[in-house]
C-alpha cells in the first residue's frame, strides 16, 4: 500500500492567527501522526517553506490581513499557483480563507486527478451581506453559482454545523455528499477539577465568595469575550448592556481579550461613553489559555442574525472546554443557540436586546444556583464535543475517499 498524501490549503496557519488556522495545524499534525504524507499551502511574512514536525508548510508571501477583494484575490491567485507546482498528492482540502477556495481547489483535481474534500468553515458567497459587503445581485448570482458548482463536483463536503448543512440541503446537493464534523477548542484547554473541601462539586468563583461577603474585596464577575471579533460579530448588544450594568452593578466586568479594528472601536466606545466596567487585553499566548479562559464567570459569544447556517463561532466550544456557561447574540436557528439548549449550556440572547442581556448577566451574578447547573451543562457537552472524536471523524472520511486510489 503507498502511503497517503493529503494537501490542505488554506490562508491562515499559525504563527499566524486565526481560528481556522488553530484547527487546520490540529488536523495536520493528527493526519501525519496516522502515517500521511502532510503538505499545508498557507501564508507568511515572506515565501518559505518549513517544517511544523512531520508537517510540511509552505508559504507564499502575503499580508495578515488583506486591505480590501483584491488583496483577496491576489492571495487566492497565490495559493493557486503553489498548489500546481506541487506534485500531485491523494487528496486536497480547501478551507474557506480566502473565499472560494474551494474553486481554487477544483482547478487543482481537474488538472491533476485527484481527490478533492472541501472543509466549510463560513458559506460564500452566501455570508457576504451579513459582513456588510454588499455585492450586486448579478455578481452574487454568478459567484454562487460557480462556488456551488465546484462544491458539487467535490468528493466530500465537510461542514461545522447541522445548520450549514439544512443551509446546503435547499440548494439540491445529495445529503450523501455532506458530512457534518464540528470544530473543537484548543487542546491546551484542561477541564477544572474539584478541589477538596469545597461546599460545592466544583470549585466556587471567587466572584461569588467575594459578593457575599460584602466586606471582602474579590475579583469581580467577569464577562468574558476571548477571540476574533470580526464583521460578522456585532458587538453594540454587549456595549449597550454595559451601559446597563455600568451604572447598577458595578461588580461585573466586560473583558475582551484580542486586537484588531473591532478591539478599537471597543477602546473608543468605552471612552466616548464613560464605561469603567470594560476592560481590553491583548491575545494571550497559549501558556496562558487556561488560565483566561476559566478567569470568565460567562462567555459571551455573538454572531450576525443574517449569518445563520453560514457561520459557526468556535469560541462556544473553548466555553465548554473550560466548562463555563456561555450568553451567545445570535439567531436561535444556530448551531451555537442549538447546541446551547440541548446541553443546557447557558442562555439566548436576540441581538439587539441589551436590557435581556443585562438581565441574564445578572441572573449569573445573582443566582449562583443557576451558574452551576448551566456550568454542569457545559461540562456534559464537554464529554461530547471532544477534539479527537471530530479530528478522527475527519481521518475516517478521508480514508473513504482515497482508499481505493491508494490500493492503485
Amino acid at each position: 500500500m503507498r502511503r497517503p498524501s493529503i494537501l490542505f490549503i488554506n490562508r491562515v496557519y499559525p504563527p499566524v492567527r486565526g481560528a481556522s488556522g488553530r484547527v487546520l495545524r490540529d488536523l495536520a499534525r493528527s493526519f501525519a501522526r496516522e502515517g500521511w504524507q502532510v503538505t499545508v499551502i498557507t501564508t507568511g511574512p515572506k515565501s518559505l517553506s518549513e517544517r511544523d514536525g512531520a508537517v510540511r508548510v509552505i508559504r507564499v508571501k502575503g499580508p495578515d490581513r488583506p486591505a480590501n477583494v483584491l488583496g483577496y484575490l491576489w492571495v487566492w491567485l497565490k495559493l493557486l499557483i503553489e498548489a500546481l507546482r506541487l506534485p500531485k498528492t491523494h487528496l486536497v482540502v480547501t478551507l474557506t480563507d480566502p473565499p472560494f477556495l474551494v474553486v481554487a481547489g477544483r482547478i487543482v483535481t481537474a488538472l491533476k486527478r485527484n481527490r478533492h474534500i472541501h472543509w466549510c468553515q463560513d458559506v460564500y458567497p452566501d455570508v457576504l451581506p451579513a459582513l456588510g459587503v454588499n455585492v450586486p445581485e448579478f455578481l452574487m448570482g454568478f459567484l454562487k453559482a460557480r462556488v456551488r458548482g465546484a462544491m458539487k463536483r467535490a468528493d466530500k463536503v465537510i461542514v461545522i454545523g447541522r445548520c450549514m448543512a439544512r443551509h446546503f440541503s435547499y440548494d439540491g446537493f445529495d445529503p450523501k455528499q455532506i458530512t457534518v464534523i464540528p470544530n473543537w477548542a484548543d487542546a491546551e484547554l484542561v477541564q477544572p477539577v474539584a478541589h477538596e473541601g469545597d461546599d460545592f462539586p466544583v470549585p466556587l468563583p471567587e466572584s461569588y465568595r467575594a459578593h457575599e461577603d460584602q466586606h471582602k474585596q474579590g475579583p469581580k464577575f467577569r464577562v468574558l469575550y476571548a477571540g476574533n471579533l470580526g464583521r460578522g460579530h456585532p458587538v453594540e448588544t454587549i456595549l449597550q448592556a454595559a451601559e446597563i450594568l455600568n451604572e447598577t452593578h458595578r461588580d461585573i466586568e466586560f473583558v475582551f481579550v484580542g486586537d484588531g479594528p473591532r478591539h478599537e472601536m471597543i477602546n473608543r466606545e468605552r471612552t466616548r461613553r464613560h464605561l469603567e466596567n470594560i476592560r481590553l487585553l491583548p491575545y494571550q499566548p497559549a501558556s496562558r489559555l487556561k488560565d483566561l479562559m476559566e478567569s470568565g464567570d460567562v462567555h459571551l459569544v455573538t454572531m450576525d442574525e443574517q449569518a445563520a447556517g453560514m457561520m459557526v463561532p468556535v469560541k462556544l466550544y473553548s466555553a465548554i472546554a473550560a466548562h463555563r456557561p456561555c450568553i451567545f447574540i445570535g439567531p436561535t436557528q444556530s448551531e451555537t443557540a442549538k447546541i446551547i439548549q440541548d446541553f443546557k449550556t447557558g442562555m439566548v440572547c436576540a441581538q439587539g436586546n441589551a436590557q435581556g442581556l443585562a438581565e441574564q448577566i445578572r441572573q449569573y451574578r445573582e443566582d449562583r444556583d443557576k451558574w452551576f447547573v448551566d456550568y454542569e451543562g457545559a461540562k456534559a457537552a464537554s464529554a461530547v464535543f471532544v477534539p479527537q472524536e471530530s479530528i478522527n471523524a475527519w481521518v475516517e472520511r478521508a480514508w473513504a475517499v482515497v482508499d481505493q486510489d491508494v490500493q492503485e
